[in-house]
C-alpha cells in the first residue's frame, strides 16, 4: 500500500500542515524554491508565501556534474540538519546508495553521520522507567548520563546492572515513531510531485529508494526485532565460528522492550579508530577469518548482517571480534541464494555471459535488453576490477561502473540486491584502514565451492525434492477441478478463442490450401479406386454395363479434383 494516496486532498494526505510548512521553507531557504514553485507545492498551503533564497541553486551548463551534484547535496545537507532527525536519517539513508547519487552527493551526504543533536538523560531515564514500570535503580546499580553514541533514532547509555554486569541501554527517542511516520509520508508526497518536473529524479527511482527505506525504518523502531536479529546470527555464527572468533552481545530480553533494549557491554575497539596494526600483531589473519565466517552467514545461512562497517566492528579486548547493531540485516530466499552463489561464481570464473543472463533473473526492467550488448558491456565494466585487493580496490568505482551500465540498459536491481552487494563491498574500508592485503574475490572464490557442496549437498537434494513431490501432488490434485471450473465458466458466459498470428497470415493461408488441396485429391483417389473394385468381378468391360457405384464414385471422384484444383488457385 502507498505510504501516500495522492488526490484526496492536502488535509487528509499530509496529517501535520504546519510540518509541511516548516519542512518546504527549510527547503526554500537552502535554494530549493525552484522545485517548489515548479510542482506547485507552494499552492497546497492557503497563505503561504515562499521565503526568498540567499543562495540560488546554480545548476548552470558551466558546472560540472559533479559540481552540480556537489551543491545539491551541500544544501540537503543544511536542510536535514536544521528539519532534524528523521530527516538525518533519511540523508543517511541517501549517503548508501551509491547505485544512485553521484559521488560528490554521497561524500556531502556522509556527514550527516555524526552530526545528530542529543536529547536530555532525564527523557531517556523517564522512557526506561515507563518501559521497565519501575524505578531506574531498582533494575541498574548505575547508568551513565553521558551517552555512548547518538543516532537519529535513539541514544546508547553505559549501565551495570544490580546483579554485576556490565551493559548498554539503548533507548528510542521520544515521539520519533511519529515524527517519522509525519516526515516521511511529506518527504514521499513531496518527492513524487518533484518526480512528474524532473525527468532525471523520476529516472533515478528516488521514491521507490524512499518508499523501500520507509519499510526498513518501521522495523528498525522496534528493538525486539533487533534483538531477535542478534540472537538468530548468534546462533548461526556458532555453527561455523568453530574458533570461536565471533562475539555477539547477549540481549536482556527481561529488560527489552520495543523502545529499550539492554545488551552485554563490549570491551574494546572499533575498526575505524584502530591505526596501527603493530599493536595487534594477530589482528590481519582474525579478520581474514572474520571476513570468510561473514561470507559464510551471506551465501550458506542467507542471513546476515547488513551494515557491517567499522564503527559495529569492534577488536575486543579479549582478543575477539565483536559485532554491534542489527537493526539491519539481509535476509535471502532460498532461490535468491542460488542467484547469487551463481552470480559470484559467474564473476570469480569471468564467465560474463552467465553473469548477464543471472542479473537479468533477479533484476527489473521493462523491456528485454540486447543480451549479447549487454554482456560486452558488463565485461568492459567489471573486468578491470577482478582480482584487485581492498587496497588497490575502489569501491565506489566499481559500484558506479555497475549501476552505470545496468543503468545504461534501464535495468535496476531490487533494494535486497543492492544490501547483498553493499555488505559486500563495504568489507573492504576496514581492510583499508587497517592496510590489510584484503581480497574480497579470493575469499568468495575460496568459500563459493564449499557453499556449492551444501547448497546441492545429499539432505539439501531430498529435502527440495520432498516439497517438489508435495507442490507436483497439489497441482495434479486440483488441476482438474480448476479446468472444471473454467470450462464451466466458458460455457455460462459463452467466451470463446480467436488467434491471431501477426505477420504469418499469408503463410498460413498457403498452408490451409495445400492441405485442403492434399485432402481432396486423397479423397478422389479413394474414390476412383473404390470404382475400380466394383469392376473387379466384370469380364466384359462396357460403360453400358457397369454398376451404378462405379459411375456414382467416379462422378464424385472428378468433383473432387475438380474442387481441389478451384481451391489450390
Amino acid at each position: 500500500m502507498d505510504i501516500i494516496k495522492t488526490g484526496i486532498g492536502i488535509t487528509k494526505t499530509i496529517k501535520n500542515v504546519g510540518r509541511f510548512r516548516e519542512i518546504l521553507s527549510v527547503l526554500a531557504k537552502h535554494g530549493f524554491d525552484e522545485f517548489i514553485y515548479k510542482s506547485n507545492l507552494h499552492l497546497l498551503i492557503p497563505n503561504f508565501v515562499i521565503p526568498k533564497s540567499r543562495l540560488k541553486l546554480n545548476l548552470g551548463d558551466d558546472k560540472s556534474e559533479n559540481e552540480v551534484w556537489a551543491s545539491v547535496g551541500h544544501r540537503l545537507r543544511k536542510s536535514f540538519e536544521e528539519l532534524g532527525p528523521s530527516f538525518i536519517k533519511l540523508g543517511q539513508l541517501l549517503s548508501t546508495r551509491e547505485d544512485i547519487f553521484n559521488a560528490a552527493f554521497i561524500a556531502e551526504l556522509k556527514e550527516l553521520q555524526s552530526n545528530v543533536s542529543p536529547f536530555p538523560f532525564e527523557k531517556a531515564k523517564q522512557r526506561i522507567e515507563e518501559e521497565l514500570s519501575k524505578p531506574i535503580n531498582e533494575v541498574f546499580k548505575s547508568v551513565d548520563e553521558k551517552p555512548l553514541g547518538v543516532a537519529s533514532i535513539g541514544a546508547v547509555y553505559k549501565a551495570q546492572l544490580l546483579s554485576g554486569e556490565n551493559v548498554v541501554i539503548k533507548v528510542r527517542r521520544p515521539e520519533i515513531k511519529r515524527t517519522i511516520l509525519t516526515d516521511f509520508e511529506i518527504i514521499y508526497y513531496i518527492i513524487t510531485r518533484v518526480e512528474k518536473i524532473s525527468n532525471e529524479l523520476k529516472y533515478l527511482g528516488v521514491s521507490r529508494a524512499i518508499k523501500d527505506f520507509f519499510q526498513s525504518i518501521r522495523l528498525e523502531l522496534n528493538f525486539l526485532i533487533e534483538a531477535n536479529n542478534n540472537e538468530k546470527l548468534a546462533k548461526n555464527l556458532k555453527k561455523i565460528d568453530t574458533e570461536q572468533l565471533f562475539k555477539i552481545p547477549k540481549v536482556y530480553k527481561e529488560y527489552s522492550t520495543t523502545k529499550i533494549l539492554v545488551m552485554e557491554c563490549l570491551e574494546g575497539k572499533p575498526f575505524n579508530q584502530i591505526k596501527n596494526l603493530s599493536d595487534y600483531p594477530d589482528l590481519e589473519e582474525k579478520l581474514i577469518k572474520a571476513v570468510k565466517n561473514f561470507m559464510h552467514t551471506l551465501l550458506g545461512d542467507g542471513f546476515f548482517h547488513a551494515d557491517l562497517h567499522g564503527g559495529n566492528f569492534f577488536y575486543l579486548d579479549d582478543g575477539k571480534i565483536g559485532l554491534l547493531d542489527f537493526g539491519l540485516v539481509g535476509n535471502i530466499s532460498q532461490k535468491n541464494k542460488t542467484s547469487l552463489i551463481s552470480i559470484l561464481y559467474s564473476l570469480v570464473s569471468n564467465n560474463y555471459e552467465n553473469l548477464t543472463f543471472e542479473l537479468l533473473e533477479v533484476a527489473d526492467y521493462d523491456d528485454i535488453p540486447d543480451v549479447d550488448v549487454l554482456t560486452r558491456d558488463i565485461k568492459d565494466a567489471l573486468h578491470p576490477f577482478i582480482g584487485l585487493n581492498v587496497q588497490d580496490l575502489d569501491v565506489t568505482e566499481l559500484s558506479n561502473s555497475i549501476v552505470t551500465t545496468l543503468g545504461k540498459h534501464q535495468i535496476y536491481l531490487p533494494r535486497e540486491w543492492f544490501i547483498i552487494f553493499r555488505a559486500l563491498m563495504t568489507l573492504d574500508g576496514v581492510g583499508k584502514s587497517l592496510n590489510i592485503n584484503l581480497n574480497i574475490f579470493e575469499i568468495i572464490e575460496s568459500e563459493i565451492n564449499t557453499i556449492w557442496g551444501e547448497v546441492f549437498s545429499k539432505e539439501a537434494l531430498i529435502e527440495e525434492s520432498l516439497w517438489l513431490g508435495k507442490d507436483t501432488l497439489n497441482s495434479i490434485r486440483v488441476l482438474p477441478r480448476h479446468i472444471r471450473w473454467i470450462l464451466r465458466e466458458f460455457s455460462r458466459r459463452n467466451y470463446g478463442f480467436e488467434i491471431d498470428i501477426k505477420g504469418l497470415r499469408p503463410e498460413l493461408q498457403h498452408l490451409s490450401k495445400s492441405l485442403v488441396f492434399c485432402t481432396l485429391i486423397f479423397c478422389s483417389t479413394l474414390l476412383f479406386i473404390a470404382g475400380v473394385y466394383f469392376l473387379k468381378d466384370m469380364t466384359t468391360l462396357s460403360f453400358k454395363h457397369m454398376p451404378i457405384q462405379v459411375y456414382l464414385c467416379w462422378v464424385v471422384s472428378g468433383i473432387l479434383v475438380s474442387r481441389a484444383f478451384l481451391k489450390r488457385y
